[in-house]
Order: structure tokens, then sequence, then C-alpha cells
């Protein structure tokens, strides 16, 4: 079934599982996720218009779902007393999940399909790519706020519904396995490439033996701290809203930190061929975690702020070897476009990882600056 056909035949049969008001006047469907078809719901009631965003979860990539709605209701109902709590509009500034008649956060269709309901976060917008560093400010803002009102959430009542999903020691045992099994046969052409990851193994335990150690906090992550993941109010281009919970998760707080400076303080795209323009920029690492810290900074830990630089290096170094166990492994993973894709996604991670090598001091400098001008003392 094509998603249009999907979205007329299933249209009747939601109104009768969701409590909806008003009459349905018009469906739309957004295009910017990879993942879940997402549609929205406009309706008329009394003249005025509401809109509901009505999503398919992707059965196939999130194997329990019963177990991420658990968590997904668990979380915003907590972020919903929270913005509440701090005199905001719980409607506009956390996701809110619309049960079903019969209860459930969701409903399944006659034809198995998985639907769930949320508030729609109106006069907002989301972006694409870190155009300025206010606009990655504004995003570390709005990350920091949510790390900070589920700082008391306790992260182990949550389910793991991707399985070691940063965790690096982990992935680096998977890694290790492409090149042994080989299976597309490409592992003598990247020895180069192996080496790289191999001589940072010690790296890959750090934060996991810190965590194991009581050293470091067991928090709600989000995980996919992409910039196009935060809704920016129209107007003031503040970053409002965290959305796509469907990663939420038990972790470290490094992960999100960590992999928000990989995505937007690249001066090149993941997989630019032109190394040369690749490169991680200290200014906007600044602004990343002024803002980050700006709103998260009382809730961390001393050791949490402290390995925020380290974090972004192993995020990367973690992302780059995944891209490149997957070109061993036959391209089986991440889609791509061409047969070197996930080759040139790799060489982008780990040339940002050997520049942040280079920066560690300026990146730990800027760190501590950051602190010393918030005021935040650990």
């Amino acid at each position: 079934m094509n998603e249009m056909s999907e979205k007329i035949n299933a249209a009747n049969e939601l109104l009768e599982a969701f409590e909806f008001e008003g009459e349905l006047k018009n469906i739309s469907q957004l295009h910017d996720g990879h993942i879940n078809n997402t549609y929205v719901f406009d309706f008329e009631d009394n003249g005025r218009l509401r809109r509901y965003l009505v999503q398919i979860l992707n059965t196939y990539v999130f194997k329990k779902p019963d177990e991420l709605m658990n968590n997904v209701v668990g979380v915003t109902r907590h972020l919903r007393k929270a913005v509440i709590a701090n005199g905001g509009d719980p409607e506009r500034e956390c996701l809110t999940v619309y049960p079903a008649k019969d209860g459930k956060p969701y409903h399944i269709d006659s034809e198995g399909n998985f639907w769930r309901c949320y508030n729609f976060i109106s006069d907002a917008h989301s972006c694409q790519s870190v155009d300025s560093p206010e606009v990655f400010f504004n995003a570390a803002k709005a990350f920091g706020k949510f790390q900070q009102m589920l700082a008391d959430y306790p992260g182990e009542t949550l389910s793991e519904t991707i399985p070691n999903f940063h965790n690096t020691e982990s992935r680096f045992a998977d890694f290790k396995k492409a090149v042994a099994d080989n299976l597309s046969g490409r592992a003598d052409s990247v020895r180069e490439e192996i080496a790289f990851v191999c001589e940072r193994e010690a790296d890959c335990s750090v934060l996991v033996d810190l965590l194991k150690a009581g050293e470091l906090p067991l928090r709600v992550t989000h995980n996919d701290t992409k910039l196009n993941n935060v809704m920016f109010d129209n107007k003031s281009n503040e970053g409002i809203c965290v959305v796509d919970l469907d990663t939420v998760m038990p972790g470290l707080s490094l992960y999100d930190f960590g992999d928000s400076i990989r995505f937007g303080a690249s001066t090149a795209s993941e997989d630019e061929k032109d190394l040369s323009k690749v490169s991680m920029s200290l200014e906007l690492f600044r602004a990343y975690t002024l803002g980050y810290l700006s709103a998260a900074g009382e809730s961390l830990t001393a050791k949490e702020i402290e390995y925020l630089p380290f974090s972004s290096k192993l995020m990367t170094l973690e992302c780059g070897m995944r891209f490149l166990g997957d070109y061993i492994n036959g391209d089986v993973y991440f889609k791509t476009a061409y047969p070197e894709h996930n080759l040139d996604r790799c060489h982008t991670q780990f040339v940002l990882v050997a520049d942040m090598e280079k920066k560690m001091d300026e990146m730990k400098k800027i760190v501590a600056d950051c602190c010393k001008e918030l005021g935040i003392e650990k």
C-alpha cells in the first residue's frame, strides 16, 4: 500500500480510535523524517483550527513498540509537569501523547499498522543544517533544557529499545567482528582506516568504565540529537521543543552532547569527498557548549562537564567506525547512494577525530571559560 492510500484508508478508522476534537478538514504529509510516516490532521472545532501530528511507527526498525511507547509516555508526562512548573506552555514546549479511546498510547489498525498521535507544535519550524552559531546555540539550549528537566527522572526505569546503542565497547567489538568476517572482501583495501580505529581502542572503554565505576550518572538520553529534532519558534528562533523521542533510553548525557558536536560543529557535510574542507569549528563548539551549559550546567556533575570535549571525539570515532564496519560488511545497515559512500563518510569522521585531538586543549579551555562565564562551579 502506498503512503497516500495508507493515509486515506486509515482516516476513518483513526477517527473512531482517537478522541479528536472537531470536524476533519484536511490531511497532509510531512516528509522530514526518514523512519516513520508522519501526517498532520487538521480539524475545525467551533471556528478554531485544531492540528494533530499522527504517525505510523516503523515497527521494522523499532521491534518493541510497547516498550518504546512506555518510554515516550513516561518521559513526556515528566516533561509536561516540568514545563508547567516553570510557567511554560506545555502545548508548545513538550510533546503530549494523546491516547486512543481504549487508553493505550497507540492504535493498531485493521491492517496491523501501529498509529500514535501527538500535539502539533504550532508557529514553529525545524532546521536541517547549522547556518550560524546562533542556531547551534539555540539548539544546544533546547537539548540542555531537555536534559535538565529530566535530571530527576529515574533513567534505569526506561527500556533499552536499541541495546548498546552508544556503548562504544560494544561498537568496537562489532567493528572487530566486521573486520574478521570481511563479508565484502574490502578489508584489505582499508587497512589504514582499520588501523586508525584500532589505535584508539582504549578510548572506547573510557566512558563505559566511568559509568561502571559510578563516576558518571545514568541519565535519560535522547540519542539522536540532530539539529532537525529541535522545533524553533518562528518569531524568536529560540529552540522550544525537542522532538523525535523514539530513541529515548537510559545512557550518558555525554552521548547526546558529543553526537551534537559531531554532527553540528563540522565544517563540511558527512560525506564530503574533499577532506581539506573538513574540520571541527571551535566557534561552533563554543556556541553549543555555552548554550548547553546555560540550560543543563547546574544539573550536570563535574565529571560530566570535564568529559564534554572527549565525548565529542568519542562519538565521532564511534560513528566513523560504524560507517567503516558497514562498508566492510557490504553496506547492509546505512543507506548508500554509491559504492564508496560509507567509506567517504568514515573518512570525514576520522578527519574530525584527528582534528579534535589536535584541538583538545582548546576545547577544554572553552568548556572552562563557558563555566566561568555562566558562574558554574563544580
